[in-house]
């Protein structure tokens, strides 16, 4: 089933008490985003839905782990779904991607590259922030009001702003993260996008929510705002 709706790359929703997220349905569970390498301004499409990443209603309503086939994400695309109201970008990075997360320019403008605060479980305590470098998993609210940043992976002299190297943008104030999710120096957020759990099931399954055998990590110790 085709999705028709087009969703701006420079929209945002404030997640914040005063405006909630609503209730999760099986309409608005999951929205694909996705972004190719070589599209000017980080120009987002939507994509045929996967109806195995579309959980019932009970697991919605319980805030369980979702699980993901990554099976149709090609290199260059990002998935967006929804964990206990949280959207989560999922992202495939191929690998001159990951080597610009470790060039020596842009791990100098980053706050906090080593991610030495508590943003992250320890299996994404490492350059890439991930516990499988192709893929990036992370929690789309930035870290200083809320907002949901917009992916833009390829770099630009001019959009969405001077000299980018690829990353996230947060409309709303100018909070910048590369692709890995690290935030900018002198940008008004403090800390690094959040990771939640997760753990891949098998090659192509990735389940959030829930960690690796033997690795306790509390989503609830993480120092978002």
């Amino acid at each position: 089933m085709a999705v028709t709706n087009e969703i701006s790359p420079l929209h945002t929703k404030l997640l914040s008490d005063a405006d909630p997220m609503p209730p999760p349905t099986r309409r608005d569970f999951l929205y694909v985003m996705t972004a190719a390498f070589g599209v000017v301004g980080g120009v987002a499409c939507l994509v045929p839905m996967f109806s195995q990443m579309n959980p019932d209603a009970a697991t919605l309503a319980a805030g369980g782990p979702v699980d993901l086939d990554l099976s149709k994400l090609e290199p260059g695309q990002q998935i967006v779904v929804r964990w206990q109201d949280h959207p989560i970008f999922v992202t495939r990075r191929p690998a001159k991607l990951l080597q610009v997360l470790q060039d020596p320019k842009l791990i100098a403008r980053l706050a906090d590259p080593d991610s030495e605060e508590a943003q992250q479980p320890p299996y994404a305590k490492n350059w890439h922030r991930s516990a499988n470098p192709e893929y990036g998993v992370l929690v789309g609210i930035c870290t200083h009001l809320g907002c949901i940043p917009m992916f833009y992976p390829d770099a630009s002299s001019t959009e969405p702003t001077a000299d980018w190297m690829g990353g996230y943008f947060c409309p709303c104030h100018g909070s910048k993260y590369d692709l890995a999710g690290r935030v900018f120096n002198g940008v008004p957020a403090p800390y690094n996008l959040p990771i939640p759990p997760y753990r891949f099931v098998n090659g192509t399954t990735l389940r959030i929510g829930e960690n690796p055998p033997g690795v306790q990590f509390d989503f609830g110790s993480i120092l978002q705002i």
